[in-house]
């Protein structure tokens, strides 16, 4: 695989110069290692997954019956390293995409595609779309270009291994490879070239939370289909991996799948953007939101590697993020409160409220009571802890209330 790999890496270079590998102060000083970002949110799509479209393209065109014409079914970044490369090589290419993708994913996908991309919405969900863009592969001989289960995505995917290994400095010898996971083909390219130089025990994965396809599928020792997936960390949310990528992954232990919750990438994103001033999608964040999950003496003095892996973020989504994140870090939380109907009852409310706690929402529910009326309301505060006395304030005074931060059908339904 190596030589096929670093042959891939050279040919590459025709396209874009290495992604960064940055040794970041930052992260090394707050977990006490030696901490290097993989930067494929720097790349021309900003995300790896032009390295895949890019290797499958070039041997499709170098077969002896080259294809002419390229569909895949995307709404993300798949379209967008399709679109660029098409573009490259000057082959038309049809983008199926659902009809609920967000414009500025569309927009972008027609820029770096200009005149050889055709992109098409079909259905409400990826599955329609994609069945779309099969039978146009069958009607038309078009050639379907996979996200993640082919040879050719996977061993594109691992020049990314090949350039870490180019320049990683001389003392630097890695001890941990941290690797975000959706439908497996980074992890699989990644595992594959380091095998033999990195044991299988300086691997860690990471999933969401809301999609733990791979740690399932490693439980089961066979690939699970998940009946639902949370969409939010959208780069990774995949309902199965790879059948490929499983075959190649199989070896390693479920215990070495981290799963992630959605929320705690809300905190990296928030973090990276304010100290860094870094712009990571939720699946480029994954990685980096591993490292505060870890034990601290366990990666103490090491080297580690974290793969960025997008930062195709959407910013209409940032105040979505900011308060997933500050719910997350217990610094804003939502209370459903029985308060009396008569003068004064507010006044004795907003008394109880400490000098670092800020009212964010108020709502009536239910304005009808003649006695007792139930509020929503949202507070955020400067320190977690300060919601122990805030709620210590409402048990002294009789308060009636319910915490339903952490409630999410109630969340979903009135915040």
């Amino acid at each position: 695989m190596k030589q096929d790999v670093d042959s891939a890496k050279a040919v590459m270079r025709e396209l874009f110069a290495p992604t960064p590998l940055q040794h970041n102060l930052f992260l090394s000083d707050k977990y006490g290692a030696r901490i290097f970002l993989k930067r494929e949110d720097l790349s021309p799509v900003r995300s790896y997954k032009i390295r895949g479209a890019f290797n499958f393209f070039r041997k499709a065109l170098a077969a002896d019956d080259p294809a002419e014409r390229f569909v895949c079914a995307s709404a993300g970044n798949h379209a967008q390293g399709f679109a660029f490369v098409c573009r490259h090589f000057k082959k038309p290419g049809v983008v199926f995409m659902p009809v609920t993708t967000p414009p500025q994913k569309i927009d972008k996908t027609k820029a770096f595609g200009g005149d050889f991309i055709d992109v098409r919405l079909h259905g409400d969900i990826f599955d329609e779309c994609y069945a779309a863009a099969k039978a146009h592969s069958k009607e038309t001989g078009a050639l379907m270009v996979p996200p993640f289960d082919h040879p050719d995505i996977i061993e594109g995917q691992a020049t990314v291994a090949a350039e870490i290994l180019d320049q990683l400095p001389g003392d630097a010898n890695p001890d941990l490879f941290i690797i975000p996971v959706g439908g497996g083909g980074l992890s699989a390219g990644m595992t594959g070239y380091l095998g033999g130089r990195i044991g299988n025990e300086s691997f860690v994965f990471c999933e969401p939370e809301g999609a733990p396809s791979l740690k399932e599928s490693l439980t089961a020792g066979k690939r699970i289909k998940l009946d639902q997936v949370d969409n939010f960390v959208d780069g990774a949310a995949v309902a199965e991996i790879g059948s490929r990528n499983f075959d190649a992954l199989k070896s390693f232990a479920a215990d070495q799948v981290m799963l992630i919750a959605e929320n705690a990438v809300c905190v990296t994103i928030s973090e990276l953007l304010n100290v860094e001033g870094v712009v990571l999608e939720p699946a480029g964040a994954l990685a980096i939101a591993a490292l505060e999950e870890m034990d601290r003496q366990s990666i103490a003095g090491k080297t580690v590697i974290v793969i960025v892996s997008g930062g195709n973020f959407d910013f209409e989504r940032l105040p979505d993020v900011k308060e997933r994140a500050m719910r997350h870090s217990g610094l804003k939380k939502y209370f459903i409160l029985r308060m009396a109907q008569r003068p004064g009852a507010l006044r004795d409310f907003l008394n109880m409220l400490g000098p670092e706690d800020d009212i964010a929402r108020f709502e009536y529910l239910k304005k009808s009571a003649r006695n007792f009326g139930s509020v929503l309301i949202g507070i955020e505060t400067k320190r977690p802890e300060n919601f122990d006395a805030l709620t210590g304030a409402f048990d002294d005074a009789g308060l009636r209330y319910e915490d339903i931060t952490d409630n999410e059908v109630l969340a979903s339904l009135i915040i």
